[in-house]
């Protein structure tokens, strides 16, 4: 059984030659949706396999249209539906790199205290930041940049971060 990674998530239908709007969940967008490669939709609870036909970046959304799917009426029923790459497909990254799924739900440490999970990545103009859920109620933003982020664990499914005044 495969793992998939999330990547994007379809908002609505862009015209009537089946372009789908869609929200980026991904740093990786050119290797992600290049022409001719596969992805999944999650449509009601089973994942479809889809090619990719082109992308297009509009108002820092992306425009996909699926091979074989070049119409409003074939691809309106998928609008909401989550986009998937299959873990296999994707490659490894450089030391120091992650992808934003690795990062989700890992511990939070500052100072050896345990202070909340990372809940999701956060797409940023000039980096990522981690949106950080504190044990004791509500979130925080933390720049996703060697000056705040001391060490990532992913085997021991934590981070530790530079706790500046102000921060938390």
């Amino acid at each position: 059984m495969s793992e998939y990674i999330l990547i994007a998530k379809l908002i609505k239908a862009f015209g009537l030659k089946g372009e789908m709007k869609a929200e980026a969940y991904t740093d990786f967008i050119k290797e992600r949706f290049k022409s001719g490669s596969r992805v999944y939709l999650n449509h009601e609870g089973e994942y479809l396999p889809f090619i990719v036909k082109s992308y297009r970046m509009h108002k820092g959304f992306l425009l996909l249209t699926f091979k074989d799917y070049e119409d409003i009426n074939l691809i309106e029923k998928y609008r909401g539906d989550e986009v998937y790459k299959a873990k296999e497909d994707i490659e490894a990254l450089p030391e120091g790199e992650y992808y934003f799924n690795d990062l989700e739900g890992l511990d939070v440490y500052a100072q050896s205290l345990l202070i909340g999970k990372v809940k999701r990545v956060e797409v940023g103009p000039k980096y990522n930041y981690l949106r950080i859920e504190k044990k004791t109620g509500g979130t925080f933003l933390v720049p996703f940049i060697p000056f705040f982020i001391i060490n990532v664990d992913l085997d021991k499914h934590f981070l530790e971060i530079n706790a500046v005044e102000g921060l938390l």
